[in-house]
């Protein structure tokens, strides 16, 4: 799952929000450097990504991607599911997403400092092209996957994928909603074991 859908699934505790946020540049132990909060939020982000990469349905979704873009499909696969979580927001939230996004943009901004370096100087470019809410659009997810195409030198082609996501998006949203429903509940579960560990 990429941004959008790792905020989502850390509830209302912002501060777990923040930590699942910018797990991806917490090394190893390292996250027992943070408060307690944010440990938990770094600990459900791992938790979410090894689910997602073992889940059937999930990589039922990402072998349509790998003949063409091996070690690149599953960022590409992550980046889809935050497109369907984006395109069918009001099904999952009663908030907007622009407020949402807004809101979290604001939370981080506060609470700057708190950051890692790497998410620090990612945020302002986060902020100016509004990725949470561009996932609604497949025009979204181009402009993103030529983002990532270019912080990766062109090694992936990343850009073309939106072809595929044309091309299979009823297979792809119907995966989703299998997969994100039981990943939330799973979720759920798992934030109540890390309040009860730390």
């Amino acid at each position: 799952m990429n941004y959008l859908a790792h905020i989502y699934l850390s509830g209302d505790n912002d501060f777990i929000k923040i930590g699942n946020f910018m797990a991806d540049s917490v090394k190893g132990s390292q996250f027992k450097s943070y408060e307690n909060e944010i440990q938990k939020g770094i600990l459900l982000h791992r938790f979410i990504d090894s689910f997602t990469d073992f889940h059937p349905v999930y990589r039922k979704s990402k072998h349509r991607l790998h003949e063409k873009y091996g070690h690149y499909s599953g960022v590409i696969m992550d980046i889809f599911y935050d497109h369907f979580l984006a395109k069918n927001w009001t099904l999952f939230s009663t908030i907007s997403l622009h407020l949402y996004s807004q809101n979290f943009y604001d939370l981080v901004t506060l609470h700057f400092d708190k950051l890692t370096e790497k998410t620090q100087k990612m945020l302002p470019y986060m902020i100016q092209h509004n990725w949470l809410a561009s996932y609604a659009t497949i025009e979204g997810i181009e402009t993103i996957l030529m983002q990532m195409d270019y912080r990766t030198k062109y090694k992936g082609n990343m850009s073309h994928a939106t072809h595929e996501l044309k091309l299979f998006y009823n297979e792809f949203e119907t995966e989703f909603f299998i997969f994100f429903t039981e990943l939330i509940n799973m979720c759920k579960q798992k934030t109540n074991e890390l309040h009860e560990l730390l």
